[in-house]
């Protein structure tokens, strides 16, 4: 299926068609691409934001790194997170909660000094497919990469947990879950790693005024997830799809609304990958990170063949995706 190259490839996707429908009313997406939103690629190459190439820099890090530890990832993930932020082609609109956090981490201070610590922005969790697509990875090994990626720019415990969730869904996908019993599987990872704080990685994050314990810090996180996933399934529930999506699950700007928005519009019709793009990118809200991330749980679900095959040659950053999905198929 080469379902790796194919979430790599449809998160890409996503990020692309929404793009340009970010920052606009719904109203006026709908009215020049219709209620399905854009359905094709645009430009030679079709550009994407910030959300691909911040995960390009988190998967090739992982590649890198010569073990999924924070100490051997976290250098290497500095050293990527400056490359993009003093590259030229960042300038997509790039978040300011990854810039500052990025800015403080180029002076040399530890990471958990430099990160944003109030912020649960959806740069935590638009960049993290790629920890849910490594190959043998223990849970251990998976669930702290995914927070600590997180960790570096997005300090609040529901970054961290929703970045656990994304890098889960693609993975559980990827090995063959139905997409029908994907909810209720991202709802018993809450409940079950509601006081598992990873110490290991995180070091001492949780401490924070009026927060008691690690578990109390962490708990917060879990719990605003879960409630977002129950708006999920309430929304689904609903039967009526049409119109704004962020209506019902959130516009997306934090991290758990990211998540619950993309994975909305992916379940209304996980088996037609184009139309679950589409209806990410036709959105109020942040457009390219919910498309991006309904793209990523696509493709890893379908695989690489479900998306249009002249998208992968029009696409930017097509060999950057190749290399990563090759490796992990």
């Amino acid at each position: 299926m080469r379902a790796a190259t194919g979430s790599l490839f449809g998160l890409a996707y996503g990020d692309s068609l929404g793009k340009p429908t970010e920052f606009q009313e719904y109203a006026t997406i709908v009215a020049r691409y219709g209620p399905g939103g854009p359905r094709q690629l645009v430009g030679e190459p079709a550009l994407v934001t910030d959300d691909t190439q911040m995960a390009l820099a988190v998967g090739e890090a992982l590649r890198e790194a010569a073990a999924v530890t924070p100490e051997a990832l976290e250098p290497v993930l500095r050293r990527r997170f400056l490359e993009w932020a003093a590259s030229p082609e960042n300038d997509r609109a790039p978040g300011m909660t990854c810039l500052r956090a990025i800015g403080n981490l180029a002076d040399g201070r530890a990471w958990t000094r430099a990160t944003q610590a109030d912020s649960k922005g959806c740069g935590a969790n638009m960049r993290v497919t790629p920890v849910g697509l490594v190959p043998g990875l223990t849970d251990d090994e998976r669930a702290g990469a995914a927070q600590f990626q997180a960790a570096l720019t997005h300090g609040h415990p529901t970054g961290l947990a929703a970045s656990e969730l994304t890098a889960y869904a693609v993975l559980w996908l990827r090995e063959g879950l139905a997409p029908s019993d994907l909810l209720a599987a991202l709802r018993d990872r809450c409940a079950e790693q509601r006081k598992v704080y990873r110490g290991d990685w995180l070091g001492d994050l949780w401490h924070r005024p009026a927060v008691t314990s690690p578990e109390e810090f962490i708990a917060r996180g879990w719990d605003e997830c879960a409630a977002a996933l129950d708006r999920v399934a309430e929304a689904l529930a609903g039967g009526d799809h049409t119109g704004d999506p962020c209506l019902r699950t959130g516009a997306g700007w934090i991290a758990e609304e990211a998540l619950a928005t993309a994975l909305y519009v992916y379940l209304v019709s996980p088996d037609e990958p184009v139309a679950v793009v589409g209806r990410g990118a036709a959105s109020s809200g942040d457009s390219d990170s919910i498309a991006c991330l309904a793209g990523a749980f696509a493709g890893a679900s379908l695989g690489l063949a479900a998306w249009p095959a002249d998208w992968q040659t029009q696409i930017e950053y097509a060999d950057r995706l190749f290399r990563l999905g090759t490796a992990w198929d």
